[in-house]
């Protein structure tokens, strides 16, 4: 199993690290045939507008858009997220995103979440984190902010965060994405 994190911008090598705890191969994903032989992809955490331009840039975002909605498993956090939810990037999940939804870098946060299918809490790392304002249909919700923002959803290849799991010691989203949507691929 080899997971492709893109490599354009953002929280990469962190997601590397992740996968090695769970000894999972990893590449990095520059341009498009770099996308050859993945099983799945990681779009960190960053900049969103940088990110997509950068995609442009490189020739990736027409492949990858294809992939998504070809039903390829993709993973994003935080940034990821924002990609993933609009129309004009990959639009891989429907729903109403709010860019920079709890503020600016000086009002990031932690805080310990409730996630569908966990046993214990998740400790959320937020920084100039986006959120979910609502859903479309066939999108899970798997975690909510204590003033009720969506902060973690699924819909079918689809996995995204608004905050940064790859950030901590705890692998549990990273598992989650292999096992879940990697392995019935």
């Amino acid at each position: 199993m080899i997971i492709g994190i893109l490599a354009l911008q953002g929280a990469v090598s962190e997601h590397q690290v992740a996968l090695e705890k769970l000894a999972v191969a990893s590449n990095l994903v520059l341009k498009p045939t770099d996308l050859q032989g993945l099983d799945g992809l990681i779009i960190p955490g960053g900049e969103s507008t940088a990110i997509k331009k950068l995609m442009v840039r490189e020739n990736l975002l027409e492949p990858l858009k294809q992939m998504v909605a070809q039903g390829f498993p993709v993973f994003g956090t935080c940034a990821g997220l924002v990609l993933l939810s609009q129309t004009d990037s990959l639009n891989g999940l429907n729903g109403e995103v709010v860019r920079n939804g709890f503020g600016r870098q000086k009002d990031s946060f932690e805080e310990s979440l409730t996630v569908t299918g966990f046993d214990t809490p998740f400790m959320g790392i937020f920084i100039r984190a986006p959120y979910l304002s609502s859903v479309g249909e066939g999108v899970q919700v798997l975690a909510k902010t204590d003033d009720n923002h969506i902060v973690a959803a699924s819909k079918q290849n689809v996995l995204v965060t608004a905050f940064h799991p790859e950030l901590t010691a705890d692998t549990r989203f990273h598992e989650l994405f292999i096992h879940e949507f990697v392995g019935q691929k």
